[in-house]
């Protein structure tokens, strides 16, 4: 962890940034002959997240999955009762720049796009299964894969390296 970056977030942290997909889902979709009807969410993933917003931590979540944007709006914003946006890639860093101070915000995510976010953010987390670029730039890679326990390890490790939270 570099140290700068630690200190200037230590207790300082404004918001979680969450980009949905491969980090609170498996990438999967679920198809029928009628066409696609389910995305694969992990089930306690609002516990963890309930962690953090016991701290005071802002939660945002972001999805550039406009066409099944419904399926993630009803596990992430109708079911845990997180903010979520459908950012697309192309739009995400302009908009989180204009809607985030960055350098107090925590981002994890799993793509090259995230990749490109990782340096603007305060902290970048990628899951353990995120492409290769994802975590590379990462200031933090999780030992277990998206949409399994990552989001809980990430929590954790939040509330253990920022705010000296043991749990």
């Amino acid at each position: 962890m570099a140290s700068d970056k630690f200190q200037q977030l230590k207790n300082n942290i404004d918001t979680v940034i969450f980009d949905i997909d491969w980090v609170f889902t498996n990438g999967n979709f679920i198809y029928t002959a009628d066409w696609k009807v389910a995305k694969i969410f992990w089930p306690h993933d609002a516990d963890w997240v309930k962690l953090l917003k016991k701290n005071n931590i802002k939660i945002q979540c972001i999805s550039a999955d406009k066409r099944w944007y419904p399926i993630t709006k009803k596990r992430i914003q109708d079911d845990m009762w997180l903010p979520l946006e459908n950012i697309t890639e192309v739009d995400r860093i302009e908009r989180l720049k204009n809607n985030f101070d960055l350098s107090k915000c925590i981002y994890m995510g799993d793509w090259f796009t995230d990749a490109k976010i990782f340096p603007l953010m305060g902290y970048s987390i990628a899951p353990s299964n995120a492409f290769y670029l994802a975590k590379e730039k990462a200031d933090y890679v999780t030992k277990t894969p998206g949409w399994s326990w990552a989001v809980l390890e990430a929590a954790l490790h939040i509330l253990n390296e920022f705010y000296n939270v043991k749990i």
